[in-house]
Protein backbone atom coordinates (compact mmCIF):
# COMPACT_ATOMS: atom_id res chain seq x y z
CA UNK A 1 0.00 0.00 0.00
CA UNK A 2 2.93 2.24 -0.55
CA UNK A 3 2.52 5.06 -2.64
CA UNK A 4 4.43 4.62 -5.99
CA UNK A 5 7.82 7.07 -6.53
CA UNK A 6 7.62 8.76 -9.27
CA UNK A 7 8.58 12.38 -10.92
CA UNK A 8 5.19 14.16 -10.02
CA UNK A 9 5.47 12.87 -6.39
CA UNK A 10 9.07 13.99 -6.16
CA UNK A 11 8.05 17.47 -7.33
CA UNK A 12 5.29 17.78 -4.26
CA UNK A 13 6.74 19.31 -1.08
CA UNK A 14 7.92 17.64 1.62
CA UNK A 15 5.16 17.62 3.78
CA UNK A 16 2.75 16.30 1.05
CA UNK A 17 4.63 13.29 0.34
CA UNK A 18 4.61 12.87 4.41
CA UNK A 19 1.33 12.73 4.81
CA UNK A 20 0.61 10.59 1.71
CA UNK A 21 3.01 8.52 3.01
CA UNK A 22 1.89 8.40 6.66
CA UNK A 23 -2.35 7.93 5.86
CA UNK A 24 -1.98 4.67 3.35
CA UNK A 25 -4.15 2.99 5.47
CA UNK A 26 -6.59 5.83 6.24
CA UNK A 27 -10.16 5.13 5.61
CA UNK A 28 -11.90 7.95 6.91
CA UNK A 29 -13.19 9.81 4.03
CA UNK A 30 -15.09 12.24 5.29
CA UNK A 31 -15.12 14.92 7.91
CA UNK A 32 -17.47 12.47 9.92
CA UNK A 33 -19.22 9.47 9.54
CA UNK A 34 -22.59 9.65 10.78
CA UNK A 35 -23.86 6.38 10.30
CA UNK A 36 -22.75 3.12 9.69
CA UNK A 37 -24.18 -0.46 9.40
CA UNK A 38 -23.31 -4.01 8.34
CA UNK A 39 -23.91 -3.06 4.87
CA UNK A 40 -22.53 0.39 5.06
CA UNK A 41 -21.23 4.52 5.88
CA UNK A 42 -22.76 7.54 5.14
CA UNK A 43 -20.18 10.35 5.34
CA UNK A 44 -20.28 13.98 5.81
CA UNK A 45 -17.29 16.15 4.18
CA UNK A 46 -17.75 19.86 4.56
CA UNK A 47 -14.49 22.44 3.97
CA UNK A 48 -14.17 25.96 3.91
CA UNK A 49 -12.47 27.86 1.81
CA UNK A 50 -9.00 26.97 2.42
CA UNK A 51 -9.49 23.98 3.97
CA UNK A 52 -8.44 20.33 3.12
CA UNK A 53 -9.30 16.75 4.04
CA UNK A 54 -6.05 14.94 4.23
CA UNK A 55 -4.91 12.03 2.29
CA UNK A 56 -7.08 8.84 2.57
CA UNK A 57 -7.56 5.67 0.95
CA UNK A 58 -10.75 4.58 -0.67
CA UNK A 59 -11.50 0.57 -1.16
CA UNK A 60 -15.00 -0.03 -1.11
CA UNK A 61 -17.46 0.45 -3.88
CA UNK A 62 -19.13 4.16 -3.05
CA UNK A 63 -20.78 7.12 -4.53
CA UNK A 64 -20.23 10.95 -3.16
CA UNK A 65 -23.20 13.72 -4.23
CA UNK A 66 -22.50 17.44 -3.60
CA UNK A 67 -24.64 19.02 -1.29
CA UNK A 68 -22.89 22.76 -0.93
CA UNK A 69 -25.50 25.30 -2.71
CA UNK A 70 -23.96 26.44 -5.85
CA UNK A 71 -21.38 23.79 -5.90
CA UNK A 72 -17.68 24.69 -5.38
CA UNK A 73 -13.94 24.38 -6.74
CA UNK A 74 -11.93 21.51 -5.16
CA UNK A 75 -8.15 20.58 -6.27
CA UNK A 76 -7.46 16.66 -5.21
CA UNK A 77 -3.62 15.13 -5.10
CA UNK A 78 -3.58 11.49 -5.79
CA UNK A 79 -0.85 8.57 -4.88
CA UNK A 80 0.34 8.32 -8.28
CA UNK A 81 1.21 12.02 -8.58
CA UNK A 82 -1.93 13.46 -10.54
CA UNK A 83 -2.93 16.97 -9.40
CA UNK A 84 -6.46 17.49 -10.74
CA UNK A 85 -8.99 20.69 -10.19
CA UNK A 86 -12.64 20.26 -10.46
CA UNK A 87 -15.47 22.65 -10.41
CA UNK A 88 -18.53 20.80 -8.66
CA UNK A 89 -22.11 21.69 -9.11
CA UNK A 90 -24.92 20.94 -6.52
CA UNK A 91 -26.40 17.22 -7.25
CA UNK A 92 -23.30 16.23 -8.73
CA UNK A 93 -22.72 12.58 -8.15
CA UNK A 94 -20.49 10.00 -9.00
CA UNK A 95 -19.85 6.34 -8.70
CA UNK A 96 -16.58 4.86 -8.25
CA UNK A 97 -16.17 0.69 -8.21
CA UNK A 98 -13.04 -1.04 -6.70
CA UNK A 99 -12.03 -4.85 -7.96
CA UNK A 100 -9.99 -6.98 -5.35
CA UNK A 101 -6.82 -5.31 -4.61
CA UNK A 102 -7.91 -2.11 -6.03
CA UNK A 103 -7.55 1.23 -4.26
CA UNK A 104 -7.25 4.89 -4.57
CA UNK A 105 -5.34 7.55 -1.93
CA UNK A 106 -5.80 11.23 -2.70
CA UNK A 107 -6.65 14.19 -0.97
CA UNK A 108 -9.27 17.20 -0.82
CA UNK A 109 -8.71 20.86 -0.77
CA UNK A 110 -11.52 23.61 -0.93
CA UNK A 111 -10.05 26.26 -3.53
CA UNK A 112 -13.21 28.30 -4.04
CA UNK A 113 -14.87 30.91 -2.21
CA UNK A 114 -18.06 29.04 -0.48
CA UNK A 115 -18.27 26.30 1.52
CA UNK A 116 -17.72 22.84 -0.34
CA UNK A 117 -19.88 19.63 1.21
CA UNK A 118 -20.37 16.09 0.24
CA UNK A 119 -22.24 13.09 1.47
CA UNK A 120 -20.34 10.03 0.58
CA UNK A 121 -21.78 6.50 0.93
CA UNK A 122 -19.19 3.71 0.92
CA UNK A 123 -20.98 0.23 0.01
CA UNK A 124 -20.19 -2.65 3.32
CA UNK A 125 -19.26 -5.55 2.03
CA UNK A 126 -17.25 -5.05 -0.89
CA UNK A 127 -14.64 -7.29 -3.15
CA UNK A 128 -11.90 -5.19 -0.61
CA UNK A 129 -12.03 -5.59 2.99
CA UNK A 130 -13.06 -2.09 4.83
CA UNK A 131 -10.06 0.12 6.30
CA UNK A 132 -10.45 0.86 9.96
CA UNK A 133 -11.38 4.07 11.63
Amino acid sequence: MDAPVNDALASWPQWRRDELAANTANGHVGTKLVAETARGRVWHLTLQPGERLAFHRHVLDYFWTVTSPGGGLGRSHYGDGRVVEVEYAEGDTRHLFFAAGESMIHDLENIGDGPLSFVTVEYLPGANEALGL
